[in-house]
């Protein structure tokens, strides 16, 4: 089973940035958590601050990868473009934020994104990367995948 991993604008800035609201560790060291949780899975690991290089990643998905987990940053509360990427994007995806947005800015409660995505988890911090792949690993072989 291979899945991919996209993370948004900022995200490059994990433990360093907000720790209240994101967590210590850094964008590496959640990549390699999620390695060392979940050894006989295939990950894809994607990182940009640019809108169009994101929807270019999701595109490609189709053919390479079994599921994606997106965390879109702020992109998941404007980005049509991104929303429509995977709206396109037939195989189980799951938006995933490491702050709790309920408990947020109220503009942050509004996603784009996540609307079209098979669901969403919200304030768990790094956990909620772990709680992603768990419930992929579950949809997709629903589908018939493997796991």
């Amino acid at each position: 089973m291979k899945l991919c991993v996209i993370n948004g604008p900022n995200l490059n800035l994990l433990g360093k940035r907000e720790i209240h609201f994101y967590g210590e560790l850094t964008l590496e060291q959640i990549n390699e958590l999620l390695l060392s949780e979940f050894p006989a899975i295939e990950f894809e690991f994607f990182q940009s601050n640019v809108e169009g290089e994101i929807v270019n990643k999701i595109q490609l998905l189709q053919k390479i990868a079994d599921g994606l987990i997106i965390n879109p940053g702020g992109y998941a509360h404007t980005s049509i473009v991104i929303k429509d990427a995977l709206q396109e994007l037939v195989i189980p995806k799951i938006e995933v934020h490491l702050s709790n947005l309920a408990a947020r800015e109220e503009y942050r409660k509004n996603l784009l994104t996540a609307s079209v995505c098979n669901g969403y988890i919200s304030g768990f911090k790094e956990m909620s990367y772990i709680a992603a792949v768990f419930l992929l690993k579950n949809l997709i072989a629903k589908k018939g995948g493997e796991i």
